[in-house]
């Protein structure tokens, strides 16, 4: 096996651990003043904060489809929730398994199956193969994506099963008691209303999700034989619905909330894509003071009880001795504007949403030069991918997936060619704003490039965006159609470095880069026995007298003329049948 070869190593096992619609300024080692995360920062003060993280797309499908395959999302395509990804696309499973790694799901992947491809190449999608297709390379131990009946996501039946054992009855008591709450008259609301958020859920904490999703890892863990293994631990919280039994429900209120940021500069004369997206219902409604203020009690809690969870499983590790020998990455798949920018939800690529919190420890003895310190270096999602390869000794795959391993960084040594930029990309074609604009589907593409001071966002249809974050890090000031010179140098640099990364070829995935090296180290003497531009024999000869080249052709006759011609001069060469 792969792994007997990578037994001095001390990583067996990794943890990716991600949360659905975390902000990374909502936890107290990135910086918020009254959210205790004690948990996640004692895993920090032993590993790495990636201050400048960023996501591959501000929404859940493509962001997560970046993270599981390595790929920005002009590669995979799946660029909205419910675009599948492709039959084919190498994931993280794919790409571990014939080391070894057993890659294994539980909770959220956001994944939508692509039974028709499936169907095209004559996969079962019960089998083995077409699950974990469909599970985005995982195999999955306990899916749970949000069970709402009108959801349009799979529903796992798991948990609603769980919770009709423990006497919470209903036809979806992931709604109806998870999800929902009781008002001040006895009357169950639903969670869906942000209006009840600051309300505690009808379940008790031990029942609920993310308790209850904890418990499934560790289950998973207690269970899992000798072979090494990849666990994708997928919360589906802080997500909305903003709701949270108590204890936690009454933990915080409106006061404990970081304070918005919004600006009415930002309402005169918008661009229009932003301000078709202000104009969205969720944006109009969280723009109400109100409604943060039930919202943020509710969303701050649900981070206390990950955070109180992820506790429990970092000190079930501790006692099993696994934290020695299993590197722990915890993440988020984007933010949420919670109200700030005048938007709801996670549309544009403003810091809130695309900034993504990024912890790594590395049980590697390497990496203790950089436990319990920050790097600024430009890291992407698409760059844990590469990294679970590297741990398990695999080779880089540059012409399969974009990211870069982040050992280097985390055993102290900044690569002299780390990338300069971070992009992201959004396909609003599914968004009410589309529609208004009357933009073409095909249209309806924005992409952004940020190199740590200056983003820029480049539209089909519309001008620019550009903002200043050095001068203006809330990003309140488009600087998109300033006739600045200065300005326009800016938007003109970023342009080409966008377009640069998007001539990169990032398709070809079938054959090597380093086996195309191989084959340009010497001339094309042949393509499978046809002899291409020769003119006669003795130009042949010359050239076999000059160049060793493996030789591959099944002809005979050409075989047979290149021994006669070549053998007399003492060249001696390779035939691959």
């Amino acid at each position: 096996m792969p792994w007997e070869h990578q037994l001095r190593k001390p990583v067996r096992n990794i943890l990716f651990i991600m949360c659905d619609q975390l902000r990374a300024d909502h936890l107290s080692c990135f910086g918020h003043p009254t959210l205790k995360t004690p948990n996640l920062d004692r895993l920090a003060a032993r590993g790495v904060i990636f201050d400048r993280a960023y996501v591959q797309s501000p929404v859940c499908g493509p962001s997560r489809m970046s993270y599981y395959t390595g790929r920005y999302v002009h590669s995979h395509g799946a660029s909205w929730n419910f675009v599948p990804l492709k039959a084919g696309e190498m994931t993280i499973g794919d790409h571990l398994r014939p080391l070894g790694v057993r890659s294994v799901l539980v909770g959220k992947t956001h994944m939508r199956a692509d039974l028709a491809g499936m169907s095209r190449l004559g996969i079962d999608p019960t089998s083995q193969i077409g699950v974990r297709i469909a599970e985005c390379g995982f195999d999955p131990y306990e899916r749970d994506d949000g069970i709402h009946p009108w959801s349009g996501h799979d529903p796992d039946p798991a948990y609603s099963d769980y919770l009709r054992e423990q006497g919470f009855d209903g036809d979806n008591p992931w709604e109806d008691w998870a999800n929902s709450t009781v008002d001040e008259d006895g009357t169950i609301r639903s969670g869906w209303f942000l209006k009840y958020s600051n309300r505690p859920a009808r379940v008790p904490d031990e029942h609920s999700e993310t308790p209850y999703i904890t418990r499934r890892a560790m289950d998973f863990i207690r269970e899992a034989c000798d072979e090494p293994w990849c666990l994708h631990l997928s919360y589906i919280k802080p997500h909305w619905p903003y709701v949270v039994p108590e204890s936690y429900a009454s933990l915080y209120g409106p006061e404990d909330a970081l304070p918005v940021v919004r600006s009415e500069e930002e309402q005169r004369d918008p661009h229009p894509v932003y301000d078709a997206m202000m104009a969205h219902r969720v944006s109009r409604t969280f723009s109400k003071d109100e409604v943060r203020d039930a919202v943020m009690p509710g969303y701050m809690g649900l981070i206390k009880q990950i955070d109180d969870q992820l506790g429990l499983l970092f000190d079930f590790l501790e006692e099993r001795g696994l934290m020695d020998t299993t590197m722990i990455v915890f993440t988020s798949d984007h933010g949420d504007y919670l109200g700030d920018h005048w938007m709801g939800e996670k549309d544009l690529f403003h810091e809130p949403v695309i900034r993504a919190p990024l912890i790594v420890y590395d049980p590697d003895p390497r990496a203790d030069v950089t436990r319990g310190t920050r790097c600024d270096a430009l890291v992407e999602a698409v760059d844990l991918a590469p990294t679970f390869l590297d741990v398990y000794g695999g080779q880089p795959v540059p012409h399969i997936i974009d990211g870069h391993s982040l050992r280097p960084l985390l055993f102290g040594a900044k690569p002299a060619d780390w990338r300069e930029h971070v992009v992201c990309e959004y396909d609003f074609a599914f968004q009410d704003s589309r529609i208004a604009l009357g933009t073409k589907p095909r249209n309806a593409w924005m992409r952004m490039i940020f190199d740590g001071r200056w983003k820029y966002v480049l539209f089909e249809d519309y001008r620019p965006m550009l903002f200043d974050l050095q001068t203006d890090p809330n990003e309140f000031r488009d600087l998109g159609a300033s006739d600045a010179p200065e300005h326009a140098a800016v938007r003109a640099r970023l342009h080409e470095a966008l377009f640069r990364w998007a001539r990169q070829p990032r398709q070809r995935v079938t054959i090597a880069d380093g086996t195309i090296e191989s084959i340009e180290v010497q001339p094309r003497i042949s393509e499978g026995g046809i002899l291409i531009g020769y003119w006669d024999e003795d130009d042949l000869a010359q050239a076999r007298t000059t160049f060793k080249p493996r030789f591959a052709s099944s002809n005979p006759l050409v075989k047979s003329t290149l021994d006669r011609l070549t053998q007399p001069q003492g060249v001696e060469y390779e035939h691959d049948d």
